[in-house]
């Protein structure tokens, strides 16, 4: 089947000539497996047609009842897949025949508060938390990293001084982002010379206690239970660090291209989601206003 035979494949392009991150491709190989399996249990269908498609579609939402999101990226994913394939094999395309328009969810991003953002630093100063862990969480709630690309920084992407770092982004995207905060340049700069001495510049910056590599389930785990230490009832992830950073951002009056540009969106409607969740903002204009205030002055 030309999906199954694919595969390999069309993951290899994305993660040799693409450059995509690993979750990124695992989740390719995921969605046209699903695709795959669907299709061997329809003999009937046409392996490639829009029919085939249009028919793995009603499935996901008649009888799976899949998310809306979910639906999404899994058709996202088939246009990828044969848009490579017509390029690689001068196929043909059956996503030129049939254009689905899905409904898109635009889901608000789930970042801490102010005092959950304070308490978690606290409790991290308060408490034995390792140097890595230490400075990763201050450096995504500060410039908004994803977990990814805080593992992926190496000695030669930081500045001496620790004032500035190269991002190794999405979609082979790179960036510059800037470290504001003093206390939190100068613990970069102390594992920077060291690094440096003890392995090179081209080293990866962030180790884990056993000397390796930090990895991004790493940063997950031991987040999560600092979070809990900290009294935080909620389930923390990296993720939200990066959509905390945003929102501050935001909320602080920071122009958002700045804050599009420091978090690496390529568009910046990405960006604009975080103009509608500044519920501290919101509450801080709305206490100064004082409506009924107002209207009972005499």
């Amino acid at each position: 089947m030309l999906v199954s035979n694919g595969l390999e494949n069309f993951a290899k392009f994305c993660a040799v000539e693409r450059q995509l991150s690993t979750n990124t491709v695992l989740a390719y190989r995921n969605d046209l497996a699903d695709y795959a399996k669907w299709l061997a249990g329809h003999a009937q269908q046409h392996d490639g047609t829009s029919n085939a498609l249009k028919a793995y579609l009603e499935h996901m939402i008649a009888e799976r009842k899949l998310a809306a999101a979910t639906v999404r990226r899994r058709i996202a994913c088939l246009r990828a897949f044969f848009r490579w394939n017509t390029a690689a094999r001068a196929a043909g395309n059956p996503f030129q025949d049939w254009r689905p328009t899905l409904p898109r969810r635009r889901r608000l991003p789930r970042s801490l508060s102010r005092p959950e953002a304070r308490f978690l630093l606290s409790c991290r100063e308060g408490t034995v938390v390792d140097e890595t862990l230490d400075v990763t969480i201050r450096l995504m709630i500060s410039t908004g990293l994803r977990v990814g690309e805080v593992c992926r920084l190496r000695v030669e992407d930081i500045s001496p001084d620790g004032h500035s770092l190269r991002v190794h982004g999405k979609g082979s995207r790179d960036r510059v982002a800037y470290v504001s905060d003093t206390t939190l340049r100068t613990d970069l700069s102390k594992i920077f010379k060291r690094r440096r001495i003890d392995a090179g510049s081209s080293a990866a910056l962030f180790l884990n206690r056993r000397g390796f590599p930090i990895r991004p389930q790493s940063i997950r785990s031991k987040l999560r239970k600092v979070a809990g230490d900290a009294g935080i009832a909620r389930r923390v992830t990296p993720h939200m660090l990066r959509h905390t950073a945003a929102t501050l951002l935001i909320e602080t009056g920071v122009d958002i291209r700045f804050v599009q540009r420091l978090l690496g969106h390529a568009s910046i409607a990405t960006t604009e989601i975080y103009t509608h969740i500044s519920d501290e903002a919101l509450r801080a204009t709305l206490e100064r206003a004082d409506v009924l205030g107002v209207l009972n002055t005499r």
